[in-house]
């Protein structure tokens, strides 16, 4: 499998806007687009699916937690059946400008809050491989938690996934901030280098903990984003495009 970059996408409500969407579509391969619930209206899944399709980067899901105020980065005490119609009714959203552009659905990855909650029960990535399998589409997620564990069982396609701005736990789980900070790209680098080359990352308490990056994350509201973007580009090397990521 080719080493792939993704980015969060359509993060904005009405005339706020978040993120480098367009900046960064000619550095990275896949996108995730908010459905309406953490972030994001229908005017704003429009655009970014489309300019992704012309761009020839292919589009996922990035279903959230009903929560714009916390921006999805809030937990919230929801059960699988809550969290299966959650997820449904936003990547059924999706679908629909999708196929008003001509482009299939590439993947689903949960956002934020919701992520992290998954990586940690089973129950709740059941939910959300319950649709995944209606579609039949991949989930991308943490290798060696239940993101993976639960995939594999229930025979969902899973690409692992290594964030170069967010800190790990040493239970290999990562923290969810609140809103994106600056990353130094010397550590960008050093980070990327580490997961790509030797599969491995160090943790808020200074261990090192096994990694797999089949696809490597950069948050848009970086504020460097764009740099960040370059930097892995470079490392990871040439963009797949839609064609090849499909």
């Amino acid at each position: 499998m080719r080493t792939t970059i993704n980015s969060d996408m359509g993060e904005s409500v009405g005339i706020h806007s978040f993120g480098h969407d367009e900046e960064l579509l000619g550095y990275i391969d896949t996108i995730n687009v908010a459905c309406g619930m953490h972030a994001g209206d229908p005017g704003a899944m429009r655009r970014v699916v489309e300019r992704a399709v012309a761009a020839g980067v292919s589009v996922g899901a990035h279903p959230g937690l009903p929560d714009i105020t916390g921006f999805g980065r809030r937990e919230m005490a929801v059960d699988a059946d809550e969290v299966r119609d959650l997820v449904l009714y936003q990547v059924g959203a999706l679908v629909g400008f999708l196929d008003a552009a001509g482009a299939a659905l590439h993947h689903i990855k949960a956002h934020g809050a919701l992520y992290g909650m998954m990586s940690r029960d089973p129950a709740l990535m059941g939910a959300l491989c319950d649709v995944a399998l209606q579609y039949g589409v991949p989930v991308f997620g943490l290798a060696g938690t239940p993101h993976e564990e639960v995939a594999r069982a229930r025979g969902v396609a899973f690409v692992s996934e290594y964030y170069v701005d967010l800190d790990y736990n040493d239970d290999r789980t990562i923290r969810v901030q609140r809103t994106g900070a600056t990353r130094p790209l010397d550590s960008v680098a050093e980070r990327t280098r580490a997961a790509l080359h030797d599969g491995v990352t160090r943790t808020v308490s200074g261990g090192v903990i096994p990694v797999r990056a089949e696809s490597f994350c950069i948050h848009s509201d970086l504020p460097n984003a764009v740099e960040v973007a370059r930097v892995v580009r470079d490392l990871v090397g040439e963009r797949v495009g839609a064609a090849q990521a499909g």
